[in-house]
């Protein structure tokens, strides 16, 4: 077993398997450096409040700790890092009120999507979407985090492209891996839940149903921030 930046232990699916996760050199490496330090975040392998280290991170990663350090400037930019003068990188630890305004803007954004997808939808695309939601039911029976939180957005990504809006769905690209972010925490208590509302979601835009697939959306949504808000009862009891 290996050790995690900042002395923590890796456990089996985190850390524990440097080889097969270094950055592969073809790609430009303070991008690829960039990306494998964000999905780390996004996984919460890296958990918010974590201290990061850039010589432990650039062993784990293979690579100098140049491009670590351009990397972690990067997400400071970005917000998703905190720089503390005399201390170090941190990984940020989001406010309730951060939370709330992107989940509320996702709202917005996703509710319309599925108006479009059930406006457009062709029986493919249905087809698609039915295939995912069977993914996602799968998912939940292993309740495997990662293969759901991968699951959910999947399905909110061909939703978003089966509406044939691009600037749409670019908007919702953007926000899409903070979703990620908040839902990884609440994803085994939200699930059950959530791939019922799935069901209906896809049943709607099947049926063409715009006014229908935007509620059980909106409701889908809304129901996502309040057990995002409402996760440090369940922690605390």
């Amino acid at each position: 077993m290996t050790s995690l930046p900042s002395g923590r232990r890796a456990g089996k699916g985190s850390l524990s398997a440097a080889a097969s996760r270094r950055v592969e050199r073809p790609a430009p490496l303070r991008q690829a450096v960039y990306d494998a330090l964000l999905e780390l975040i996004i996984n919460r392998t890296l958990a918010p409040g974590q201290h990061l280290v850039e010589a432990e991170l650039a062993e784990y990663l293979g690579v100098s700790r140049q491009p670590v350090r351009e990397a972690l400037q990067r997400l400071q930019t970005d917000g998703w890092v905190d720089l503390r003068p005399a201390q170090g990188a941190f990984v940020h630890t989001p406010t309730e009120d951060e939370a709330d305004q992107l989940l509320a803007v996702r709202s917005v954004l996703e509710t319309y999507s599925a108006k479009l997808a059930a406006e457009h939808a062709t029986s493919s695309d249905v087809k698609l979407l039915k295939s995912l939601q069977k993914k996602g039911e799968e998912a939940l029976v292993t309740a495997n985090v990662e293969r759901l939180v991968k699951a959910n957005a999947d399905l909110h990504a061909a939703i978003a492209a089966i509406g044939r809006n691009k600037v749409l769905s670019e908007m919702i690209g953007l926000v899409d891996r903070r979703v990620r972010w908040y839902y990884t925490p609440i994803a085994r208590p939200r699930s059950g839940d959530s791939w019922k509302e799935h069901a209906e979601l896809v049943a709607a835009i099947a049926d063409g149903d715009v006014e229908r697939a935007g509620e059980v959306m909106h409701r889908h949504a809304e129901q996502t921030r309040i057990t995002y808000h409402d996760r440090k009862t369940t922690e605390g009891n």
